[in-house]
């Protein structure tokens, strides 16, 4: 994921507003939580692109025969092939995309092909009004953390951290998606473990920042998108919220800057429990020395006195959990689990 660009691109969004065609509502005109529609196998998924451009046509040959093996018929974005630089089309073209899916209702879930960057500058172009109308589950990770965020803060609607459409779809991922949409199941994110030749299991083990277990709506994402964000009407409200949060390819200074961020716009003065995924690629540097990820998080973490850990199945990784963002989980840091208490989709 190209983060830095999606940072640049940022400061665009402002040369847009003129284009603006929605009104951005006020958060106090929603409820706190807004569960989509369920969906089935045999219905149809919108498949949007509201990022980067696919560089290889080919993606989108895996990403619908993926969501067709899953039970789906697919409808693709009439926009989601277009470019426009590193963007898979102009902001206009990729809000409508969006927008469109929403409107149409034939689609009952929208998946999205791909992250990298690009996706903050559509928010102000997101009719926010008419996903409350029609609320339908949203899937996807990294960059789609602006949408996850935006959406969040500006309807309460309960969306999806999970596989993009054009990711990995192995049997990990494809059981969570049965649990999550079709068999709608309270789910326990528990990491898998396995010890292959080894005296003790290494890979994908979990640690304890602070013990205890507490409830909390779950929020959070992409570590760099969420914190570009900050300040803006699409930050989410992080009140008793359960932090979560997971990145790639970022220098430990760099992880430490944005968690910088995240006190002083006074998000981790409110949360009530904390989980870092994988932060992948995220090695110090060479130089005068840095910072390892586990110092940069007990510097932040651990002054706060709540229930955290590290190390779920959460990130730029092939096999990763389907996070209902905005739903009331509760977490165990000690086990290194978290598990939804209430059916996320409306009955």
């Amino acid at each position: 994921m190209q983060k830095r660009d999606f940072l640049k691109s940022l400061g665009l969004m402002a040369s847009s507003a003129a284009a603006l065609s929605f009104t951005i509502p006020n958060k106090e005109d929603y409820a706190r939580t807004l569960k989509p529609h369920g969906i089935k196998k045999g219905d149809t998924v919108g498949l949007i692109s509201p990022s980067a451009a696919s560089a290889d046509r080919m993606q989108f040959t895996f990403a619908k025969e993926a969501l067709e093996a899953l039970g789906f018929q697919v409808k693709l974005g009439e926009n989601a092939k277009n470019r426009r630089g590193h963007l898979a089309g102009t902001d206009e073209e990729r809000a409508a995309d969006l927008n469109g899916m929403f409107a149409d209702p034939e689609v009952k879930a929208i998946i999205c092909i791909r992250g990298g960057s690009g996706a903050a500058r559509i928010l102000p172009m997101i009719d926010y009004k008419l996903i409350s109308k029609n609320p339908k589950p949203l899937l996807g990770y990294s960059d789609i953390t602006a949408l996850h965020s935006a959406i969040q803060a500006q309807t309460g609607l309960i969306t999806f951290h999970g596989p993009n459409g054009s990711g990995s779809w192995n049997p990990f991922n494809v059981e969570q998606f049965e649990k999550m949409f079709f068999k709608k199941e309270m789910i326990r994110f528990e990491n898998e473990i396995s010890k292959n030749d080894d005296l003790v299991a290494k890979s994908n083990r979990t640690q304890t920042i602070k013990s205890g277990m507490v409830e909390g709506i779950i929020l959070g994402g992409n570590l760099t998108v969420l914190t570009a964000i900050s300040g803006s009407p699409y930050y989410p409200d992080f009140k008793n919220a359960i932090l979560f949060i997971e990145d790639v390819g970022e220098d430990p200074y760099r992880i430490d800057r944005m968690m910088s961020t995240l006190k002083l716009n006074g998000t981790l003065g409110q949360i009530k429990g904390f989980i870092f995924g994988q932060c992948s690629d995220c090695e110090p540097g060479g130089g005068y020395g840095s910072l390892t990820v586990d110092q940069v998080l007990d510097d932040y973490i651990l002054p706060l006195n709540i229930p955290a850990y590290t190390g779920a199945m959460i990130g730029h990784i092939s096999k990763q959990f389907i996070v209902p963002v905005g739903a009331t989980v509760k977490m165990d840091a000690d086990a290194g689990t978290f598990t939804m208490i209430e059916s996320v989709f409306e009955s």
